[in-house]
């Protein structure tokens, strides 16, 4: 685990949180936690895989001066723990960040997801459904579609645990296959600070083995109940925000989106791959803001 304080220099001038920490019975989770707490609506911000809560660093500072914004690090992620024999299924981060909801006083809860966060953060939406009110979708989903095989050949036995966790294969190529530009060299380190030996990597590998591609696959039956749970959440202002050049997820995947949900409102990018915030950047940001604000 990693104290704010710990960050490097240029790390921390990007991302100028004070360190959240919710316990649970694995290991401390980090979380930010910006904004008036006395806001009237709360924004949640879900990561996916294989990054953190520095994704969202220009979405907190922007909403932050309105609302209550908070984004989770999964247990693994970031500047949570990592431990080594956790199961890191689906449902145990989903119920993870349903704890961190359970704390947030605010009436309105708008879902901010992204890749992996898509399934955990509306997981959680579908239990509060109750409670939300603008849902934003990022290059993600809820249900089962095509796998590339650069994802595929990270999940082969033996040989994925060497590449994702032992050479660094799939969080580090991510910081360049992710998006059709150069990162930064200061954002791309503030990618790839959490990850940087093989027992801070046991979570992007628990991950990508953890999708469910059988039916008989563990979390396949949570995926479906998720799919099944959308339902719950029709009649939400929802915003598909999406980078054409996902190489993962794909506008197959947006179609699909559009399809269960034909109210939404579609902004896509046709130069930005799946780290869309990073393509689209202050426009994306600029969007979001106006979204949730209508």
């Amino acid at each position: 685990m990693i104290a704010s304080a710990e960050l490097p220099p240029d790390l921390r001038a990007l991302y100028p949180f004070a360190p959240h920490w919710l316990e649970t019975s694995a290991g401390r989770i980090h979380y930010v936690d910006e904004g008036p707490r006395d806001a009237d609506e709360a924004v949640i911000c879900v990561h996916g895989n294989p990054t953190w809560s520095f994704m969202y660093r220009e979405v907190v500072k922007s909403l932050s001066k309105k609302y209550r914004v908070i984004a989770i690090d999964h247990l693994g992620c970031g500047l949570s723990v990592k431990p080594q024999n956790f199961s890191y299924r689906l449902a145990d981060h989903i119920e993870n960040l349903a704890q961190l909801v359970s704390t947030i006083s605010q009436s309105k809860l708008h879902f901010i997801v992204h890749d992996w966060g898509g399934p955990i953060g509306l997981a959680v939406a579908e239990r509060f459904a109750d409670r939300v009110g603008k849902l934003v979708v990022m290059n993600t989903a809820a249900f089962s579609g095509p796998c590339p095989w650069r994802i595929r050949v990270c999940r082969t036995p033996l040989f994925g645990p060497l590449l994702v966790r032992g050479l660094n294969g799939f969080a580090g190529p991510a910081a360049f296959m992710a998006v059709t530009r150069p990162l930064p060299a200061a954002v791309k380190q503030g990618f790839l600070f959490p990850y940087r030996s093989w027992n801070d990597r046991v979570a992007v590998l628990r991950f990508v083995q953890d999708i469910p591609l059988e039916p008989s696959h563990p979390s396949a039956s949570t995926l479906r109940a998720i799919e099944a749970g959308l339902e719950k959440l029709n009649g939400k202002s929802m915003l598909l925000a999406w980078g054409l050049r996902d190489f993962c997820f794909s506008p197959v995947y947006l179609a699909e989106w559009r399809r269960r949900f034909p109210n939404a409102v579609v902004r896509e990018f046709p130069q930005a791959g799946h780290y869309v915030l990073e393509d689209a950047g202050p426009e994306l940001v600029s969007v979001i803001g106006e979204f949730v604000a209508r």
